[in-house]
């Protein structure tokens, strides 16, 4: 009578938990995720993946021979059960109950809803296995085998990172699951059960996985999956060399650095990112990708010291994209990058926005600054001087100021302007306006005294080649989600000058690199606009330029701000190797592109030099200074800005050749720019008393 009660009561207790035990409505968060996969610009070419290593398919990609060995080994009556084996599971209440260890007896149906299902635990007691058995019961009522099947393929992790039959077939063998021999199948099929063991085994281990391995196949004989002949012929397969898919070095994982980040700025958590299976596409182009990497590594001497670091940044003026960069030789070694994370002064590569910043409050390229050295400024304790104390004389145009970057002339042209309008045209174009705050009431402000990254400077730079539109540097292009919604980003396009302004500009540098401080970064097959930069001591050293296609930016520095010295070269300006890294990607990346020309000057008359009045400036000079649809210029009309100077330049005026910048004054804070005008072997030596000139200024 007792044993009939204790029955009675055992059934009303299972028919009560078969009631109070639901199939769980949700999943556990790893059972279903997988990571995302990060493609090249062209949203096909796959660059990473990043987060869990899971690729789901569907069941019918699996071959059956595949399917047919996991089941062999792990669930043999997987088609006649009813999502529970009741030898198994007895054995295992029993051994949990009497507190012997657990034994196995799981079925494929029991596994999946361990491992699937949200709300079930691993720990090892018999409630916990209760539950899995009730819920296993319902699944296998109400879903067919074939599901069952598929959701615990892609589920079960098989080592080596892999969770799914598609990830592990890449992993182990190179290749998608459909390509898979039946010894691979096999293969995958024993490590199921001891996945690290069986991930790479050598020695002790590797005989464990060979007669696993056996087993599986003889299970796989005896469930008549296979002839007895054909698993005679088969043999142990060759596993893949092991590597980690998610393990990025070199360039790449300075890109997934950079993705990361921005995701995470747009709103996607670092959980979306590790197991949400987005797609997602960068800006980045894989042959130019690589072009930069190869101009640094083929440009730099092989005896240049290691503590000395180059940058790269390509962005694209129509869009604000980085299509390149370069952020160190290896992520592995430094995961502090050359192109984003780190900034360093800008030196001279900073008196374009000076420029810009004169251009925009009316001033005109014939404006007239003083190139004499020292420059005495009231804010500054001692005298400014030009490198080497070359004077160009008390009276230059900003055309002239630019080429050799003279540094007294960008300082006089600061004051006249005020440093917070050189701060304001900064800022448009895109340096953050915390970067600039401490050195903007200093007078050598101008010179280049605040850091900014390549990416910055490049993307500054994107400004004036976009005819004076500033789209903010990012780097995702587009976003698919696990369900297929895509998302696309694009930076919108702000007015930060007037078209004038960088027309101005892009011709006042476009003589920097013609005859100037930047001779070694022409293009010899289309016009170039650039700008040098060398700061105090060389501790670091720029060149910016660009083409109406795509703007780039190249430095070079150490972090104890040391100076950047290269055996053979010595201390280096920005003219120097800095411009010809420059040259080399972009001799790459402008290869067959169209040759597109920069809009003319407007406040200057490129063969005479003096503004020429409302009546024909209106952009649109040749390469030999007139207008594309005449033989010369017309007349100028009247008003006082169209007269053109009665003495001329004299014709042979010696070019007084590049400026190096000033020491930087004690009262500035910190190290300051020594902003450049580099030594250029390309121009004469400044003369010792170079000659004034007699443009008159503007009035």
């Amino acid at each position: 009578m007792a044993g009939a009660f204790a029955f009675l009561v055992v059934i009303g207790a299972l028919a009560v938990a078969w009631v109070l035990t639901p199939i769980p409505d949700t999943t556990q968060k790893l059972a279903t995720a997988q990571g995302s996969t990060i493609y090249y610009r062209d949203g096909k070419t796959v660059l990473a993946r990043q987060g869990v290593n899971r690729k789901n398919v569907p069941l019918d990609t699996v071959p059956k021979y595949v399917r047919d060995a996991v089941i062999a080994v792990e669930n043999r009556t997987f088609y006649q059960d009813q999502g529970v084996s009741l030898q198994g599971t007895m054995r295992a209440m029993w051994s949990t109950v009497t507190g012997s260890q657990l034994q196995g007896g799981s079925t494929i149906t029991q596994q999946l809803v361990r491992n699937y299902y949200s709300g079930l635990s691993q720990e090892r007691s018999a409630a916990r296995k209760l539950k899995e058995i009730m819920i296993a019961l319902k699944v296998d009522r109400s879903k067919s085998k074939s599901w069952v099947l598929e959701q615990y393929l892609n589920t079960i992790y098989f080592g080596r990172g892999a969770y799914g039959i598609q990830a592990a077939a890449q992993a182990y063998f190179g290749k998608d699951v459909g390509k898979l021999t039946p010894a691979e199948g096999a293969y995958l099929a024993a490590v199921i059960q001891q996945p690290s063991r069986f991930a790479s085994p050598r020695g002790a281990d590797l005989t464990a996985a060979e007669a696993r391995w056996r087993s599986v196949v003889g299970a796989m004989v005896q469930t008549r999956a296979l002839t007895a002949s054909e698993a005679a012929t088969m043999t142990f397969p060759e596993l893949a060399k092991l590597k980690n898919p998610l393990t990025l070095s070199g360039q790449k994982g300075y890109i997934m650095a950079q993705v990361r980040d921005e995701l995470n700025r747009r709103g996607f958590t670092d959980e979306e990112i590790q197991q949400g299976g987005l797609k997602i596409t960068t800006t980045f182009d894989k042959r130019l990708m690589a072009a930069a990497a190869r101009a640094v590594r083929d440009t730099l001497p092989d005896e240049t010291p290691g503590k000395v670091r180059t940058g790269l940044a390509a962005v694209d003026p129509a869009t604000g994209e980085v299509i390149a960069f370069y952020g160190g030789k290896d992520y592995r070694d430094n995961q502090y990058d050359n192109a984003f994370s780190a900034k360093v002064q800008a030196g001279s590569t900073f008196k374009p926005y000076a420029l810009a910043a004169a251009l925009e409050d009316g001033m005109a390229l014939t404006t007239r600054v003083n190139g004499n050295s020292p420059i005495r400024v009231a804010t500054a304790r001692d005298p400014i001087p030009n490198s080497g104390g070359a004077s160009y004389g008390a009276s230059i145009d900003l055309v002239e100021a630019t080429r050799n970057s003279v540094n007294t002339a960008f300082v006089d042209l600061g004051q006249k302007i005020g440093l917070e309008k050189v701060a304001e045209a900064a800022e448009a174009a895109g340096i953050p306006a915390g970067q600039l705050a401490l050195q903007k009431d200093f007078p050598t402000f101008p010179l280049g005294t605040a850091s900014v990254s390549a990416v910055q400077q490049a993307s500054g730079f994107a400004t004036f080649a976009a005819q004076g539109v500033h789209r903010e540097a990012h780097v995702i292009r587009a976003v698919t989600d696990a369900q297929g919604l895509v998302r696309k980003f694009a930076a919108p396009a702000v007015r930060a000058f007037k078209e004038d302004t960088a027309a101005d500009a892009t011709y006042a540098m476009r003589q920097t690199v013609e005859s100037g401080t930047g001779t070694a970064a022409r293009l010899y097959d289309r016009p170039v606009a650039g700008k040098t930069g060398t700061s105090d001591a060389s501790s670091s050293v720029w060149f910016v330029g660009y083409t109406p296609q795509l703007s780039t930016a190249v430095n070079m520095f150490r972090d104890d701000n040391k100076t950047v010295s290269v055996p053979g070269y010595g201390a280096l300006f920005g003219g120097s190797l800095p411009a010809q890294v420059w040259k080399a990607f972009m001799t790459v990346a402008m290869d067959g592109k169209p040759v597109k020309q920069f809009p003319g000057p407007v406040s200057y008359d490129p063969d005479g030099g003096w503004y020429g009045g409302q009546g024909w400036n209106d952009r649109g000079w040749n390469d030999d200074g007139w207008r594309d649809d005449q033989q010369s210029p017309p007349p100028p009309t009247g008003g006082p800005d169209a007269t053109p100077p009665a003495d001329p330049p004299p014709s042979g005026t010696p070019d007084p050749g590049p400026s190096e910048g000033p020491p930087s004054p004690p009262d500035d804070p910190g190290p300051t720019g020594n902003p450049d005008g580099d030594p250029n072997p390309e121009q004469p030596p400044p003369p010792d008393d170079p000659p004034q000139d007699l443009i008159a200024p503007r009035r």
